[in-house]
């Protein structure tokens, strides 16, 4: 006999946990449909063209590629048909090999899937189109606390427009969804592309591009012994390491630091991004304006005060953040729950052309991802589940013989028809048993209906949690219970 396992990296989730994920799924689903976003649902598989080369060389050695199915191997083996891989093949290695044998995938994100969709459906679609997305994912990762196989994420995405107006509504959305769930010490971090290009043209473009950013992103995991080795080892010389270590501990509130990082920029003569009026006299005129990725943080700043926004406490910028290097063109969010011992739990960004790879070139779009398993573990860690039973039901119909057990099932439609989850016991039993399997359940009421209540046309109602008794006539029973 075989014992039973399921696969590193992948969990069950019993009643009670499947109870506080869904209350995790309702609290961002209310706020997705508060702004606006509509619902889609992708396929578990696409196809391997469709997922790789959008991850970077290291997101495609995380895709789980799926076996194509068929007998083929049977019919080789009988000589029936030709070989799917010859020597020649073998020796090729995966990059011939793995077409052959394998077509699709388990989609690794939400958002490639979503960019394809866009492409396939441009014509139905009205643009700017915003949804909202949860659904699994899977990574062949190295499973570790906080990092699962399988896992859920929750996306919401606009795309059609480059209105910083979603940008700023990323913020809301975030700010809203951390709040309800009462993890009130959260930093959500903000910075952007164009910040980033700019650190590298201040350090007079020496080196690569790619590993500075990588280096950066490093920084909070490794510190800064660990990310000047990396770039010492890439080949950046100590002066610019030092440089860049100036630039990106720039001190302040969230304006303070764009202007002090716009001062590096202007004294190690960075070019603007934005172009400067020739016969333009006023000597006051706003560097920022010129540097895209600092205007465009200060405009989403500006937006945010203008919508509101109480909590500028909790959004920082943080000119080391460089998630989504493969896609991310403008802005870039990550938030992180400060009294937990996890990493991000949310994040996203703006991305100018993913609909580019699938024949949709210029379509500009923005989004981000609620990572809900995280978000629970932070929840547990910190205690902030509400007591939660194994099961929805609300009521409990005692059951002591088959008369009464069938005399209680008027009640019971009718408790069910007012929207109140309920249930009969289904063996007539000792009623010390009955309460004992309420209480194991979580099930907060008991109505005790024995032969006597019957005769006399009431119900006992036990309350489980302070062992209070009450008397009601059967009649009031359900008005009582939905007042």
């Amino acid at each position: 006999m075989q014992k039973p396992s399921i696969p590193q990296g992948t969990r069950d989730f019993g009643p009670a946990q499947v109870a506080r994920r869904q209350y995790i799924f309702s609290v961002i689903r209310r706020t997705f449909e508060t702004f606006g976003y509509a619902p889609l649902e992708t396929p578990t598989l696409e196809n391997l063209s469709v997922l790789t080369g959008k991850y970077g060389d290291e997101g495609d050695q995380l895709l789980f590629k799926v076996l194509n199915s068929g007998n083929f191997l049977v019919k080789e083996r009988r000589g029936e048909i030709t070989p799917l891989l010859t020597p020649e093949d073998l020796d090729a290695g995966p990059k011939v090999v793995l077409p052959k044998i394998a077509e699709k995938g388990l989609r690794y994100d939400l958002t490639v899937p979503f960019a394809r969709y866009v492409a396939m459906n441009r014509g139905t679609l009205t643009f700017p189109f915003r949804r909202y997305q949860m659904q699994p994912v899977w990574r062949a990762d190295r499973p570790q606390r906080g990092r699962y196989r399988e896992f859920w994420q929750c996306d919401a995405d606009v795309v059609g427009t480059d209105s910083l107006l979603c940008e700023a509504e990323i913020v809301l959305m975030m700010s809203r969804v951390f709040t309800e769930l009462g993890l009130h010490d959260f930093t959500i971090k903000i910075n952007h592309r164009g910040v980033l290009r700019n650190i590298y043209q201040a350090l007079g473009g020496e080196g690569k591009e790619a590993d500075l950013f990588v280096a950066i992103d490093k920084l909070d995991k490794i510190g800064r012994d660990g990310v000047s080795k990396e770039l010492l080892d890439k080949g950046f010389a100590e002066p610019t390491i030092d440089t860049l270590f100036a630039l990106l501990g720039v001190e302040g509130d969230f304006e303070e630091k764009l202007r002090r990082l716009l001062a590096g920029f202007v004294t190690a003569g960075v070019e603007p991004d934005g172009t400067r009026p020739t016969d333009s006299d006023d000597t006051n005129e706003d560097e920022l304006a010129y540097y895209r990725g600092l205007k465009e943080l200060v405009e989403v700043h500006a937006l945010l005060q203008a919508s509101g926004f109480k909590q500028f406490d909790r959004l920082e910028f943080d000119p080391t953040l460089a998630r989504g290097l493969s896609y991310y063109t403008g802005c870039i969010f990550e938030v992180k729950i400060n009294n937990v011992a996890m990493g991000s739990v949310s994040g996203g960004g703006r991305y100018d052309n993913l609909t580019g790879s699938f024949g949709l070139p210029g379509v500009s779009g923005v989004g981000f991802s609620f990572g809900v398993d995280r978000i629970y573990d932070c929840l547990e860690s910190l205690d902030l589940f509400t007591d939660t039973g194994e099961t929805p039901t609300r009521v409990l119909l005692t059951h002591f013989d088959a008369a009464s057990g069938r005399a209680t099932l008027p009640l019971l439609a009718e408790l069910r028809a007012a929207g109140i989850p309920a249930e009969l016991y289904p063996d007539a039993g000792k009623l010390q048993k009955q309460f004992k399997y309420a209480d194991a359940k979580g099930i907060p009421l008991v109505l005790v209906l024995g032969p006597e209540e019957l005769a006399a046309g009431v119900a006992k109602v036990k309350i489980m949690k302070t062992g209070e008794e009450k008397t009601l006539p059967l009649g009031e029973v359900v008005g009582a219970l939905t007042a």
